[in-house]
């Protein structure tokens, strides 16, 4: 059975002590999003952190809008991530998150070509470390303008390109959503390119309730059912005057029966 975390981002109005002791006392099993030295933190709390946050870089490479879909961008993203990826082994982080950056090189073809690219250079290392890279989908319709990985067929013809175990996608469920829909169809056909979950209400992006669109109920059996043993992220904005009864709440509204 998959297990719970969630993103650090989301609840950056607490110290990351205090949502490392409440994610414990929930019963989560990981924070998401962390730097590796922030990693540490979480493991004091007996909890893991599955996957890093973006890279911190003077150049502002390896963000959302400029990462691996520009060639110009590959040299330095390369020492970036040379860097990261053993930084993210030794702190007991098992995924690297990457992105494609926002459409600059004409068609997806090109785009996916670019990626390709940038991206195995890395893989050996990868290979070396132990990690998978991870590629998050988020939707260019609502938050992400003119991102490139912007729907699932366009990130599984990058697995397929690089055709390596150590290449996967985040899918993030409130992005594709957004972005086009028919969630459950979508990842029963897609899976086995799948290795991180994200969730979040539709619309808003804000807590897992009756007043949004999407029946997580369903959707995290469906994820069950591919044999799924990764990590399901919250990942919604909170807006109650309780933000980690909301937290539990999504939990378990999430948890397969």
């Amino acid at each position: 059975m998959f297990r719970h975390s969630v993103c650090r981002w989301c609840f950056d109005a607490f110290p990351l002590e205090t949502l490392c002791e409440k994610a414990a006392e929930i019963g989560l099993h990981g924070i998401d999003l962390l730097h590796p030295h922030e990693a540490l933190i979480a493991k004091s709390f007996g909890l893991e952190c599955p996957i890093t946050a973006a890279p911190e870089h003077e150049s502002g490479l390896g963000c959302i809008e400029r990462a691996f879909n520009d060639s110009e961008h590959h040299d330095t993203l390369e020492e970036i991530y040379r860097e990261l990826i053993p930084a993210a082994a030794e702190a007991g982080i098992p995924q690297v998150i990457v992105f494609s950056g926002n459409r600059c090189v004409g068609s997806p073809e090109e785009e996916i070509h670019q990626c390709a690219a940038g991206l195995e250079r890395l893989l050996p290392l990868a290979e070396e470390h132990d990690i998978t890279l991870v590629m998050e989908l988020l939707n260019s319709k609502v938050d992400h303008p003119g991102y490139a990985c912007d729907h699932t067929d366009w990130g599984v013809a990058l697995c397929n390109k690089l055709e390596s175990p150590r290449f996967k996608l985040l899918y993030d469920i409130y992005h594709m959503q957004v972005m086009e829909g028919d969630v459950i169809a979508t990842i029963r056909a897609n899976h086995q390119h799948i290795s991180h979950y994200h969730t979040a209400g539709v619309p808003g992006r804000h807590e897992i309730d009756d007043s949004q669109e999407l029946h997580y109920p369903a959707i995290v059996r469906a994820i069950a059912e591919t044999g799924f043993s990764g990590f399901l992220t919250q990942e919604f904005i909170p807006t109650a005057s309780d933000p980690f009864a909301s937290l539990a709440d999504a939990v378990r509204r999430c948890s397969p029966q």
